[in-house]
């Protein structure tokens, strides 16, 4: 008998199902934005897991976390277990490989996946995982969000870039650079927990995988191979980024001998 999913995901593509039964993702950081794409990948079907992150769940991580329940807090839960339970379910059968650790400790997990979800904080772990994908040639999706205060009270700001090895980076969309790795380290400690809430981390989910499903699916007659939008969290606007000339560019920051180096292993 045909499943519910195959029916309702049919216009997807014929193989759509075996696609995502076979597809193996991994997924770093797993509280506001990550927790998201958990959920959703796991409400398409994907049944091979990699999930990456060193956290136990927090009090201030329920306004984000998908998932998480103030039981879960009382247990100093693992986001990573709260990942695999979401994840169980919705499809009893699916391997979660959890990785209670920095992800460079996880590199020989991580190295086996088909595609890469990077919902990280910090400007220098972004350019690692990035990185990393580049090297075993594995399509990278980040997402990431800020508030900041303004003239006018707050501004909410969030991107989502897809960094396909051998297209633009994330320094060709101008989200990475050296001056904001040098910033970032001057103020390493200083700037407290990420002012991240639920919505806008959801927004910024659904755009990621979006891109997953478009790029490795057959539903889209416009195949995908990189993207870069900005999300305006006070207007509620998604655009493309004012940087998205950089796809017509060759990426100068990952030549030929940074990328697909089997040997490679960044925690080695």
């Amino acid at each position: 008998m045909m499943s519910y999913r195959s029916v309702s995901q049919r216009f997807l593509g014929p193989d759509s199902d075996a696609v995502f039964h076979a597809i193996r993702v991994g997924i770093v950081g797993l509280s506001g934005g990550g927790s998201h794409v958990v959920q959703q990948l796991a409400h398409l079907g994907v049944l091979h897991f990699t999930v990456a992150d060193h956290d136990l769940i927090e009090e201030k991580n329920l306004n984000r976390l998908v998932g998480a329940t103030a039981a879960d807090v009382a247990a100093n839960m693992p986001k990573t277990s709260i990942a695999e339970r979401v994840i169980k379910n919705v499809n009893p059968t699916a391997e979660v490989i959890t990785c209670l650790c920095r992800w460079q400790q996880a590199v020989h997990h991580l190295r086996a996946c088909d595609i890469v979800f990077g919902c990280v904080d910090s400007f220098k772990e972004r350019s690692e995982l990035e990185g990393f994908c580049r090297r075993f040639l594995m399509p990278y999706i980040d997402i990431g969000m800020d508030i900041h205060k303004s003239s006018q009270g707050f501004r909410m700001g969030g991107q989502v870039v897809l960094s396909s090895p051998g297209g633009p980076c994330l320094r060709c969309f101008g989200i990475l650079s050296e001056r904001r790795l040098a910033e970032e380290a001057r103020q390493y400690g200083q700037g407290g927990s990420a002012p991240q809430v639920v919505w806008p981390n959801g927004v910024l989910a659904s755009i990621g995988v979006g891109l997953f499903v478009q790029l490795v699916t057959s539903w889209h007659d416009e195949p995908v191979a990189t993207y870069c939008a900005e999300f305006d969290g006070n207007t509620h606007v998604v655009e493309a980024s004012r940087m998205a000339y950089a796809s017509e560019l060759r990426c100068q920051h990952f030549p030929g001998t940074e990328v697909g180096d089997p040997f490679f292993d960044r925690g080695g």
